[in-house]
């Protein structure tokens, strides 16, 4: 009986350690708009994500290129004079949810969420926090946190640097299945 116990104990741990869940149409926005010019903003859906349950590990992966744009030309300058997307076609995120459990998420807490985000070759810490909330089987992570484009070594050119915002605000919406 012993044994059997065991055994039950040691795959129910391995499954609940191995429990994977990602994405391949999270959402992730940017806005880096000043009041009184045409807004600067642009969506992804197309963001893969993936969460390790047992340890919090999240890592997300986007190309550049499919960020959309209202305006086309905004869009083209975006990727060739901003972001080289041809020489550097992914952003990629690799961090932790610090205390993540899945097995007791409280829809009500924001978790403290740390990695790394590459753009344009460019590594740079991040620090913010995250929403998680469960519903039939899926993880729904939602956050926020701001950068510079000198981080990353974007340059903005004078004339227009009164109509792009210091900061750029960078919102995520993810919502995860499990890998089966």
């Amino acid at each position: 009986m012993k044994k059997l116990l065991f055994l039950f104990v040691l795959i129910t741990a391995q499954t609940v350690v191995a429990q994977t869940y990602f994405t391949r149409t999270g959402m992730t926005e940017f806005k880096a708009s000043v009041e009184a010019f045409e807004p600067v903003e642009a969506k992804n859906s197309s963001t893969t994500a993936i969460l390790k349950a047992g340890s919090g590990d999240i890592a997300a992966q986007l190309f550049i290129n499919a960020f959309q744009f209202r305006v086309a030309l905004m869009q083209e300058h975006f990727n060739e004079n901003y972001m080289d997307s041809d020489k550097f076609p992914k952003a990629v995120f690799r961090g932790k949810i610090k205390d993540f459990d899945q097995q007791s998420i409280d829809p009500n807490k924001e978790y403290s969420l740390t990695g790394s985000l590459t753009v344009r070759g460019i590594k740079k810490d991040i620090q913010t926090t995250i929403k998680i909330s469960t519903s039939n089987n899926t993880i729904k992570l939602t956050s926020s946190f701001s950068v510079a484009p000198e981080d990353f070594g974007i340059k903005i050119p004078s004339i227009v640097s009164n109509k792009i915002a210091e900061k750029i605000n960078i919102t995520l919406d993810y919502e995860l299945v499990e890998k089966k």
